[in-house]
């Protein structure tokens, strides 16, 4: 009996094979550009968020002044001083932000397990509104309270969602609730600080790039540098988890050790944002699910995400410091626009039977 007997009628297999390795060569190349596309394109918005901030300037100024081609002491001090470091904020928060935001909905498998939904920025938020507030924590680095609490948060969450295993529905359910907790312990320190530092723990809490110093901004784009080359590595741990628990244990991966080391890391990036500019609203929950929707197949991309939330936050920030007729937080531009996504992807997740 020859070999292509045994082949089912009417099937190529040299064509499929091709046909599979055609799809598979586009993946890789749209996994590959996509990512780059966006970056560039976040870069591009930056240089224009400096060249047309509170005073204009050119993009040859700009870039002299970036690059130290010229001395101009007027340009350099708008460009280094004034606009660039909340520029470079913006950037930062919107890659930690985005990137996280993927890690769990890609962890969790649900689109809704966004860390600002989920009561991880709540739980980062109450510790460091407890460093403005509580004298004795005075001392304490916000970024590292930040951390703690959100790491804490998380903890607790994991604790309380697991039953042999984690749902992305109960862990959900669980962070939705933590995050009102958090919420009633922020109201109550609230209610103990003094007028100005009420003030100043409230516009904190409604999210506002550029309000934090160089040792919040330094720790986030440390965070960042390091976590770079750990892309590959965390892109494949995903993977690996997307297989499920049972798969997974049967090819003898340690899925607990992966789950942690993914929460980990999406609690740091979260935290450390959260410290730089506050609770920001829905970049998380909303970067990555574009950064699928332009990477197609190839979707769950952790670079795309974080380009993608770098750009809604440059966006927002400019909207809220220039085009409206008076500067709000940044949180307020992007709940304005987060809302209704949230409202759609609530509506179109329990139309497809994705809610649990």
């Amino acid at each position: 009996m020859s070999a292509t007997a045994t082949e089912p009628a009417g099937v190529d297999t040299t064509a499929t094979v091709a046909a599979l390795r055609r799809n598979r060569r586009r993946q890789r190349i749209r996994a590959v550009l996509v990512p780059v596309a966006l970056l560039v394109v976040a870069a591009a918005l930056a240089l224009l968020t400096l060249c047309f901030g509170s005073v204009q300037l050119s993009l040859d100024q700009v870039l002299a002044s970036l690059l130290h081609l010229r001395d101009h002491a007027a340009v350099d001090f708008i460009v280094r001083e004034l606009t660039g470091p909340q520029v470079k904020a913006a950037v930062c928060v919107g890659l930690a932000l985005g990137a996280a935001g993927t890690i769990f909905q890609q962890l969790l498998r649900n689109p809704l397990a966004s860390p600002d939904f989920v009561g991880i920025s709540a739980g980062a938020s109450v510790a460091a509104v407890a460093g403005i507030a509580v004298p004795a924590l005075g001392g304490v680095s916000l970024p590292v309270l930040a951390f703690g609490g959100g790491l804490v948060t998380a903890t607790v969450m994991y604790v309380l969602a697991w039953r042999d295993g984690i749902t992305g529905y109960r862990f959900v359910l669980i962070g939705i609730g933590t995050a009102a907790f958090c919420t009633g312990i922020t109201g109550y320190l609230l209610t103990r600080t003094s007028l100005t530092e009420a003030r100043a723990a409230l516009h904190w809490l409604t999210g506002s790039i550029g309000q934090a110093g160089d040792a919040e901004n330094n720790a986030l784009l440390v965070a960042l540098v390091v976590l770079v080359p750990l892309v590959p590595l965390l892109q494949r741990l995903l993977r690996t988890v997307e297989l499920g628990d049972d798969t997974a244990r049967g090819l003898g991966v340690r899925i607990e050790v992966i789950r942690l080391a993914l929460i980990a890391t999406g609690v740091l990036l979260t935290s450390l944002a959260t410290a730089v500019a506050g609770p920001i609203a829905f970049v998380a929950l909303v970067a990555g699910p574009i950064a699928d929707r332009m990477l197609g197949s190839a979707r769950g991309g952790i670079v795309a995400a974080g380009a993608v939330g770098a750009i809604v936050c440059l966006i927002a920030d400019y909207v809220a410091m220039n085009l409206l007729p008076v500067e709000v937080p940044t949180g307020v531009v992007t709940g304005a626009v987060g809302a209704p996504y949230l409202l759609w992807l609530i509506a179109t997740t329990n139309r497809r039977g994705m809610g649990g």
